[in-house]
């Protein structure tokens, strides 16, 4: 069967003229970027070099949001929301809820619960409306910079706009935070899970190869169905005969897609599972073996399960006893899984 849901995700529907204007701002960004336009093309800049002084202060009247990017996978706007919730805090300033392009991903994933909604703010004539410049998360320099610039609207009511596709390499700092706000959400109550009771549950999501990607390109993002056949039987190989387990495989395609899982006992292609239960069942898996892929990264950094992760994702895992690296040919510590699983009951 055909997998209509995660091939096909539903990204809500975004007026022509906003996606329009949201490319036309990434191109831009980019095309200044490490430039002498990088800050001088934003208003901002000039605002902070008008100033002949900046003072920390009044915070509270400071909101800071990032736009998820409308034309992105749910993985991509979950990293531009991301990059708002951090810098926010990093800022010293309040942080405001953008919701999600579609709706019921927003409701999904209940991140915008007990937060101020930057909608309400855009429509409040009182705040200002301030667009920073794109800047590197890993240049401290540039975030002073940026912090000297929300510093110099002091006393004023702001919100403060994330370009496009601000960049935040290190997404799983704010893992503890967004694990919590997940499990705590309003749609968790009475969620139905394919997981048995007293079944070690492993799930593991693979991101199939798109069309549009060269081989050299798949290398770099991808992964060969032999590299989750490979962990899977190591993992089996620890487990042995002490707990009973059901696996759960996420991904695209049709079932005659993924021979080299033909065989393997207490296997079940969930293929035709739509996006969030998909998701969700990454999240609450006791043991998830992830892509290099943002729609299962951001899986692994909410989970409270063990995690194998490969290790050449181009962002980084917290440094964690329940978070295993594997190179891309399968290999891990198999005594570190096996100490994480004698803590499972």
């Amino acid at each position: 069967m055909k997998n209509i849901g995660i091939n096909k995700p539903n990204y809500g529907k975004t007026p022509l003229l906003v996606k329009i204007k949201n490319r036309l701002r990434n191109e831009i960004a980019n095309r200044i970027s490490n430039s002498w336009f990088q800050f001088r093309f934003y208003i901002s800049y000039w605002n902070f070099k008008c100033r002949k002084s900046v003072q920390k202060g009044n915070e509270n009247l400071h909101f800071l949001t990032q736009l998820p990017d409308s034309g992105a996978g749910i993985g991509h706007q979950l990293a531009n929301w991301n990059s708002g919730f951090y810098f926010a805090h990093k800022f010293g300033v309040n942080f405001a809820h953008s919701e999600f392009s579609s709706s019921r991903w927003d409701s999904f994933l209940g991140f915008g619960e007990n937060e101020v909604k930057a909608k309400d703010l855009l429509g409040d004539r009182r705040f200002r409306k301030v667009r920073l410049p794109r800047f590197d998360s890993e240049n401290e320099e540039q975030i002073e910079l940026v912090k000297n610039i929300i510093n110099s609207y002091n006393g004023h009511l702001v919100l403060f706009l994330m370009e496009i596709n601000q960049g935040y390499l290190n997404q799983f700092e704010t893992h503890t935070l967004l694990s919590n706000k997940f499990f705590n959400a309003s749609s968790r109550k009475g969620e139905n899970l394919k997981f048995e009771i007293d079944t070690l549950s492993i799930a593991i999501h693979i991101r199939r190869r798109m069309l549009v990607e060269t081989d050299e390109m798949f290398r770099n993002r991808g992964l060969e169905n032999s590299y989750f056949k490979e962990v899977l039987q190591k993992v089996l190989v620890v487990i042995g005969n002490a707990k009973k387990y059901k696996i759960y495989l996420f991904s695209q395609g049709d079932i005659d897609e993924f021979p080299e899982f033909k065989g393997i006992e207490n296997l079940e292609f969930c293929l035709d599972m739509n996006p969030y239960d998909s998701f969700s069942h990454m999240c609450k898996a006791n043991l998830l073996i992830s892509s290099k892929s943002s729609f299962s990264y951001k899986p692994a950094l909410i989970s409270k399960g063990i995690k194998i992760c490969p290790n050449s994702f181009w962002h980084n895992y917290p440094k964690s006893p329940d978070y295993i690296m594997a190179d891309d040919l399968g290999n891990f510590d198999i005594n570190h899984l096996s100490n994480q699983l004698n803590l499972i009951n």
